[in-house]
């Protein structure tokens, strides 16, 4: 671990906008040097969390934030020592790659010699070097946040938050960048809270996710817990596809298995039967929806390259310990 790397800590942080309650009364503990992801939907309250964190959204009375054993509750952004990329990169369209990086340790007054030093440091951590005197405008989306990367990071913060970093950006390259953040944030343990509403940058990114709903956090745990032990269907629904397979008189919802827990046979190996209606192919799998009897066919997942078919009658079965039930 980083022994620079601060422990965040929330203690009753509410956010009331207006009449609207943004984030109910919330105790939150980011662990140092751990990357904490906050997963949700829009409006969930996780981008409020974040802002409380840095500085640039207070809470309510009475709330606290505390890194280690010192209050900043009280205390801007700017005399916080948080670090922060963002969806749109807020790079300054004026300075080429070099100067942006440089830009807030300039403000801090840092000494021409070790600022400049300090900005060829980054620029290799995040691969920039070559394109250092580069104008900002032409510069590809995945290049532009990785300047605000290391611009974030050249003012060695003590916590680094991320606000959606990727959303913008196509979807091979927002895999490429998930992974180099990834490897980034290993290599450095440094503290980091990153906020995103996709289950799959949370699975990659996070040491733990925290999902939250409504403004309320509603599970936290490593992402092996989240998606096999998911606290509510909620939860299993966000981080996943579930299936329904079994009602109780009333027809209501009582046990639960992820798309890929199914055990699927072309004869009557298994006790329960039902047949494909659909199957859709997504390279190295495909996924079919099969009528077993309920109101909404289930989905089950199979390597690409076997054969089913639309009308094919199955036999099926869950895999062991695969059910999931909620309360």
């Amino acid at each position: 671990m980083n022994p620079a790397a601060v422990t965040v800590t929330l203690r009753g942080c509410a956010r009331h906008f207006n009449h609207h309650q943004a984030l109910q009364p919330l105790d939150l503990t980011v662990h140092a040097g751990e990357t904490l992801v906050l997963l949700g939907p829009s409006g969930c309250g996780k981008t409020t969390t974040l802002r409380i964190i840095s500085g640039l959204e207070s809470c309510d009375v009475g709330g606290e934030v505390w890194f280690d054993d010192r209050n900043v509750t009280a205390l801007p952004i700017e005399k916080r020592n948080v670090g922060m990329v963002f969806q749109n990169y807020a790079l300054f369209p004026n300075l080429n790659v070099a100067e942006n990086v440089a830009y807030g340790l300039k403000v801090q007054g840092v000494a021409r010699a070790e600022r400049e030093a300090r900005v060829q440091e980054m620029l290799a951590l995040v691969d920039l070097t070559a394109l250092a005197q580069r104008s900002i405008d032409k510069l590809s989306g995945g290049q532009k946040q990785r300047v605000a990367l290391a611009r974030a990071l050249a003012a060695r913060p003590k916590v680094l938050l991320f606000d959606e970093p990727l959303a913008a950006l196509d979807a091979r390259l927002r895999d490429r960048l998930r992974l180099e953040i990834g490897a980034l944030l290993k290599k450095l343990a440094i503290t980091a809270v990153y906020v995103t509403h996709d289950q799959q940058e949370a699975m990659a990114l996070g040491d733990r996710i925290a999902v939250m709903e409504q403004g309320r956090l509603v599970q936290i745990d490593t992402p092996q817990n989240i998606y096999q032990r998911p606290a509510s269907k909620f939860v299993a629904d966000f981080v996943g596809a579930i299936n329904c397979v079994d009602v109780d008189t009333r027809g209501n919802p009582q046990r639960f298995c992820r798309p890929e827990d199914v055990l699927l046979a072309s004869d009557d190996r298994y006790q329960r039967q039902g047949f494909i209606v659909a199957s859709t192919f997504l390279g190295a799998s495909q996924r079919l929806m099969i009528d077993i009897g309920l109101a909404t066919p289930i989905q089950v997942d199979r390597h690409a390259r076997e054969a089913w078919h639309a009308g094919q009658a199955v036999s099926w079965t869950l895999a062991q310990d695969a059910a999931l039930q909620f309360s």
